[in-house]
């Protein structure tokens, strides 16, 4: 069953994210707390939503996401930050459902693009993704700027002062 998470699912999903980080190979830099979780999804201002996947009331999947926009097309549409699927429930089909929900959301909602990001060497999930049709954006590079870099260059005077 996929559904819409809602607040008592907060320590589940906190779960899979680190069980998630553990999969991706960098549980060190996951610093998340349940009640970040919480306010991110049923604060007074949402910034993420989720989808979860239950068996048998388990909680065994989660796909966390938020709107972006583009500017090409005039439209909004869903960024997906994470999907995962406990391993000892995978290949029954909950991956697929969460991500038909999404689409579903966006068809629903007249979004026209669902988008996210997969780890080069994750090559069960990118043959998973072709499978549905999902395209490679190749020529695009990803680029974060975090800690030092982030404060020094919002310490940078902007050329209007």
């Amino acid at each position: 069953m996929i559904r819409r998470a809602n607040e008592n699912d907060v320590e589940a999903i906190t779960g899979l994210v680190y069980e998630l980080a553990d999969y991706e190979e960098s549980l060190e830099h996951c610093t998340v707390k349940p009640e970040q979780i919480a306010a991110a999804l049923f604060g007074p201002a949402p910034s993420v939503f989720a989808h979860v996947a239950e068996n048998d009331g388990e909680i065994v999947g989660v796909a966390l996401w938020f709107l972006n926009f583009s500017t090409w097309d005039g439209v909004n549409g869903i960024y997906l930050e994470d999907l995962y699927v406990k391993p000892a429930f995978r290949g029954a089909g909950h991956g697929r459902a969460l991500l038909a929900a999404l689409a579903t959301e966006c068809i629903e909602k007249g979004y026209t693009r669902l988008s996210w990001w997969v780890l080069d060497w994750n090559t069960p999930s990118i043959g998973f993704y072709r499978s549905l049709g999902a395209l490679a954006q190749d020529e695009w590079t990803t680029f974060r700027m975090t800690g030092d870099a982030l404060a020094a260059l919002a310490n940078t005077p902007s050329s209007s002062e």
